[in-house]
């Protein structure tokens, strides 16, 4: 078409000279070139750089196309989604590193790997974790894993020595320059500090010191151990070592075994750190949930609610801490014992305890400096800051967000943000549903951050203005109680960082992938993650190192089979986080290499191998309850609000058909 008007016989007749018919003829040709593919010009998908053979990966289309409902891609139509101006996303599946696209689409060409090789990473950091019993290099080992497969296949052999380097520059380094995971750091380290502050000023032995009047029998003063325990909610290490030093000396005069000391001390310090919503456990269980969140929803999943409200809401699926506190107080109140422990506790009846002839050693930091000033304000008021702030910072942000959310859908806010709240729900709303709301959109960093700060502050004027200690040596307590809590800060350093290569490689999907899309039996997955989580902090001796390992898989893959099952809620999700954090504290409370159950026998000056078997058995009773009376029936669909309160009336009667009078 393009040529014949210009052919020799038209030329003749209009007298056209050759060079002007050929400049013509291609002038012709490239219009009509661009009249036909112009829609396909410029016009391109964009892969991940690494795909899991056989996942569904997502793409990018960029350009304009007449139609934005199907691509052709390996001879299949794939719907498409306008995620932008010129942008549209699709998924597909990919088998190879060939892809054969519509006529017109140019593609990068992603790397293809084997989906078992997306297992590796998390799989070695946690055999080497049991192995060596020893989380850090686990945690690099099973990051560098990670980097080395994508290195090669991106990059041959070279990449795998590269891949050492990016484990530093690139996981790392962006785990450390995410604002949320620095929020975390801050508060981590601030409560550290707040804790040491408030132990050299005596405002911990304050508070003890108010609680142990009250202990005049055996009866009151196991009791009173027990609740000391729990007022001392916000740090297990904080709690083992002020309530096992202060209460062994009282407990050892009405004939308490040393052994039932430790386990009151070892099982009221991580089951109330892991259930209170203000403690030093907080920051890290809240960045593996937001952590999660953002895998999920970076995956077309959709959450409408913040990490914070997400932790509240799994609380009720907290089964093991929760049954854990109740079995202990029935075992006090009712003087019964079984198993080892009710052996070493009618000894110490008949033949007393006697004090160790050797002094326990101390942490001198956490030593008051002047035992004649222990004033329980120095420690109640921080503390208090500390809650009462992060309550009012977190309606505070939660009712700025409301706000311009309710702007945002054109509505104008006449009197308080409080009372809009109904034109966002569309209908009259309830207080403690509307306080649901607010603190469901609330920025739990920002008010944690807030209210530790202050907290701080107010410790530090308590400490100088009263003389206790100088300014210069409470700043030095400041250091050391940041010092305290940089081994937690390494661990969730690389837990992030071993998160990213999870994310890179798809991990999470992969694993899905395994229980296909008719998998049925989907309340497996909590009871699994309740297991695997206590064989993992029994083994590694580390709650911490636990939830480093266990959340960034199961919180996307607990939420990718709910949404395929019959759940119109996010239970199942809560019922497997909470999962994981009551695993990791039975299998602390099992563990003889636990940090907290070896500082719990130094703080009682009790034999450390005979606190392990007198605490195990109490454990893996509580334990075998919740999985089966608990996390099963609840991943089941059974309401937590009836479990609760069956598991509760089955420990009672455990202890009192199968426990027997310690006092003969």
């Amino acid at each position: 078409v393009f040529y014949y008007p210009f052919s020799h016989s038209f030329n003749k007749k209009h007298y056209l000279r050759p060079s002007k018919i050929a400049t013509l003829r291609f002038i012709l040709i490239i219009y009509g070139c661009a009249v036909l593919f112009l829609p396909a010009f410029g016009q391109t998908v964009s892969f991940p750089e690494v795909v899991i053979k056989g996942i569904e990966t997502e793409f990018t289309v960029t350009g304009e196309l007449d139609y934005t409902e199907r691509i052709a891609l390996n001879g299949e139509l794939v719907p498409l989604r306008a995620s932008g101006e010129n942008q549209y996303i699709g998924k597909a599946i990919l088998h190879s590193s060939d892809i054969a696209l519509a006529n017109g689409f140019e593609h990068n060409h992603p790397k293809v790997i084997p989906g078992w090789l997306s297992l590796l990473p998390p799989l070695i950091a946690i055999l080497l974790a049991l192995l060596f019993k020893e989380v850090i290099s686990s945690l690099f080992i099973g990051i560098f894993i990670g980097a080395a497969t994508i290195g090669f296949y991106t990059g041959g052999i070279s990449g795998i020595f590269g891949a050492f380097l990016t484990v530093l520059d690139h996981y790392i380094l962006t785990a450390l320059t995410d604002p949320d995971h620095i929020s975390v750091i801050l508060f981590s380290v601030i409560i550290g500090s707040i804790v040491a502050i408030i132990s050299k000023n005596g405002g911990m032995q304050g508070v003890v010191n108010r609680l142990i009047r009250f202990a005049t029998n055996r009866k009151s003063g196991m009791l009173t151990t027990y609740f000391l325990g729990l007022a001392i909610f916000f740090d297990d290490y904080a709690n083992t070592l002020v309530v096992g030093n202060t209460m062994r000396s009282v407990t050892d005069k009405l004939r308490i075994s040393r052994e039932k000391l430790a386990y009151i001390v070892d099982s009221t310090a991580a089951p109330i750190a892991a259930v209170a919503f203000i403690t030093t456990w907080i920051g890290a269980e809240l960045t593996y949930i937001s952590d999660g969140v953002s895998k999920i929803e970076a995956q077309g999943g959709v959450i409408n609610e913040s990490a914070y409200s997400i932790f509240v809401s799994s609380l009720a699926y907290s089964f093991y801490p929760i049954f854990t506190l109740f079995f202990m107080f029935f075992l006090l109140y009712k003087g019964r014992d079984f198993g080892p422990m009710l052996q070493k506790e009618r000894e110490a009846i008949k033949n007393g305890v006697e004090p160790s002839a050797e002094r326990l050693h101390e942490m001198e930091e956490f030593e008051p400096v002047n035992k004649n000033i222990t004033r329980s304000f120095n420690a109640i008021i921080p503390i208090a800051i500390v809650i009462t702030g992060t309550f009012a910072g977190l309606v505070y942000t939660g009712l700025e967000s409301i706000a311009a959310a309710i702007e945002a859908m054109g509505h104008s806010i006449h009197g308080s943000t409080w009372a809009a709240i109904d034109l966002l729900e569309g209908k009259e709303t309830s207080f403690f549903r509307k306080l649901g709301i607010v603190i469901g959109e609330a920025d739990s960093y920002k008010s944690l951050l807030w209210s530790s700060i202050v907290g701080l502050t107010m410790a530090i004027f308590l400490s100088v203005s009263q003389g206790i200690m100088k300014l210069g040596q409470t700043m030095e307590t400041v250091v050391f109680g940041i010092k305290t809590m940089i081994p937690a800060v390494v661990i969730l350093v690389l837990a992030w960082s071993l998160a990213g290569v999870t994310e890179d490689l798809n991990t999470a999907l992969y694993l899905k992938s395994f229980f296909g899309e008719e998998f049925k039996y989907v309340w497996v997955v909590p009871a699994l993650t309740f297991v695997l989580s206590a064989f993992i902090a029994f083994s590694t001796g580390s709650s911490w190192s636990t939830m480093a390992l266990m959340y960034p898989l199961v919180i996307p893959l607990s939420y990718s089979l709910m949404t395929n099952g019959e759940f119109t809620d996010l239970s199942l999700m809560y019922n497997t986080i909470a999962s994981v954090l009551a695993g990791a504290v039975l299998g602390d409370h099992c563990s003889p290499i636990s940090d907290t159950t070896i500082l719990s026998s130094l703080a009682t000056s009790c034999n450390h191998i005979s606190h392990v078997k007198t605490q195990m058995p109490y454990a893996l009773t509580v334990g075998a309850v919740a999985l089966f009376l608990g996390v099963i029936p609840a991943a089941m669909g059974v309401s937590s609000f009836i479990l609760v309160p069956i598991g509760i009336l089955v420990l009672y009667l455990i202890v009192h058909y199968f426990g027997k009078q310690t006092e003969t």
